[in-house]
């Protein structure tokens, strides 16, 4: 790092006594202006103001907490627009940690910025429903009958966009519930680590692992079959999966929403109820199949650095959790007994491949598979999912998602293959190829089911 060039900050020895101000005034010292995190910014792309890059928000965030002061609509208008992507953390050549920075600004606009009723009421709505899957089930159905309605939604004052938004994210159809919904124990397969062994002349072990699986809210309601084909997979490769019991959302939505009191009671819960499975039969990983989630479970630790009482159970949970494509990349793929000629393009969620640095793992898993797997074009830039951000900024979430679409249609590909249930849900309303997780896909090849998606798929070309 340039230091000569550096940011130059001026908070007081009160202000750093706090210790989430101290860390984001480190951060705030890293930044070197530089500008190059401009290149790939979506919204800075998109909107072409400097206040809409990464070096405007950290400039605002600067002065904002610098000067103690309360979040003013100007600065919360620009963060709100920021869609958390982190493209720049992976552009920066200074290591700015521009993810702590801008969730502390956030907490800080939640706790000093009061907003418009309506976009409070929103808020709350999203906070109360989003993260718990009956509530989300009733919304969704709800939202279902209301649908008819949206010209007239979409005419609230204040929030009419966005709720026309929540509506046409909705699916017209909801999934059954199904064995992932619940609590659980699945245990390892041997007929299938028996024959692999037997191909290779060595002994089969009797399990190679056990796992607890992130069951998630909004992912185990609207795609429960990315789970289902997840546990599928992993047993099938000599896995014990549990679902443990008292888990519950990740805190990931609410977290990024600034709702720090909310985020941190549900995250909790879910660290108790894997630290329970990890001091009781033991785990070697906690899998997360929604890479947006993932990306809050890994930064735990530092989430919980300063509670006497979490920060070292939180500390372990962050250091065992692995994507699935990560974990199963580790074990090794066991050989394809499906052949398949589908064309994959592989959609890297931002918080995959800038949040997580899982760039290469989940492609070669397809390539191993049998896939021929193609990269989408600018596929750094975000589709415009980002948690509620798509409900939240509609306008600038529909533009992302039809450049991310228009650069996918341009492959030709036959299936969309990604790794985060928001991901999935905002790109497959902007195209009609079909769109699966990884792991639905690797859990064909190996001996599952064909995606229910590539079935219809089937019955449309014939």
């Amino acid at each position: 790092m340039d230091r000569e060039h550096a940011v130059q900050t001026n908070f007081s020895l009160t202000q750093l006594a706090d210790p989430a101000m101290a860390a984001s005034e480190k951060i705030l010292r890293t930044c070197v202006h530089c500008g190059f995190c401009t290149a790939t910014c979506p919204t800075y792309l998109l909107l072409g103001d400097e206040l809409d890059s990464p070096r405007g928000r950290i400039y605002l965030i600067k002065d904002m907490l610098e000067q103690g002061k309360a979040a003013v609509p100007e600065v919360v208008k620009h963060v709100d627009r920021c869609l958390s992507c982190l493209s720049c953390m992976t552009t920066c050549p200074s290591g700015v940690h521009y993810m702590h920075l801008v969730d502390h600004a956030r907490t800080h606009i939640e706790e000093t910025y009061r907003r418009p009723v309506a976009d409070r009421a929103l808020r709350a709505l999203l906070a109360f429903v989003l993260p718990y899957p009956n509530r989300f089930r009733l919304a969704l159905l709800g939202a279902k009958i209301g649908s008819p309605l949206r010209p007239l939604v979409a005419r609230v004052p204040g929030v009419g966009n966005r709720l026309a938004a929540m509506l046409d994210l909705a699916p017209a159809e909801l999934p059954n519930r199904n064995r992932t919904d619940r609590p659980g124990t699945f245990p390892a397969e041997t007929r299938a680590l028996a024959a692999s062994a037997a191909l290779h002349g060595t002994e089969a072990p009797a399990r190679t692992g056990r796992v607890a699986l992130l069951r998630g809210c909004a992912q185990s309601v609207l795609r429960p079959d990315f789970n289902e084909a997840a546990i599928r997979l992993l047993t099938r490769h000599g896995v014990e999966v549990v679902q443990a019991k008292g888990e519950g959302c990740c805190g990931a939505l609410t977290h990024h929403m600034g709702k720090a009191d909310s985020s941190h009671a549900q995250a909790k819960r879910t660290i108790d109820a894997w630290i329970s499975e990890m001091d009781g039969a033991g785990l070697d990983a906690i899998v997360v199949t929604a890479s947006g989630c993932g990306t809050t479970i890994k930064d735990y630790g530092f989430m919980f650095r300063d509670d006497p009482a979490y920060a070292e159970k939180a500390a372990r949970v962050s250091a065992i959790a692995k994507d699935v494509t990560e974990y199963v990349a580790g074990l090794g793929l066991m050989p394809p007994i499906v052949e398949s000629d589908l064309v994959v393009a592989y959609h890297s969620a931002c918080s995959m491949q800038h949040g997580q640095g899982i760039r290469t793992e989940p492609k070669n898993l397809l390539k191993t598979a049998g896939f021929t797997v193609k990269d989408v074009p600018e596929g750094h830039i975000c589709c415009g999912s980002a948690g509620t951000y798509n409900i939240l900024q509609p306008e600038i979430a529909g533009r992302l998602r039809d450049r991310k679409v228009a650069n996918i249609e341009r492959m030709r590909p036959d299936v969309i293959a990604t790794g985060n249930i928001g991901c999935a849900t905002q790109i497959g309303k902007g195209t009609a190829i079909p769109i699966v997780h990884t792991v639905e896909l690797l859990d064909w090849a190996t001996g599952g089911p064909k995606p229910a998606v590539l079935e219809t798929l089937d019955q449309r070309s014939n």
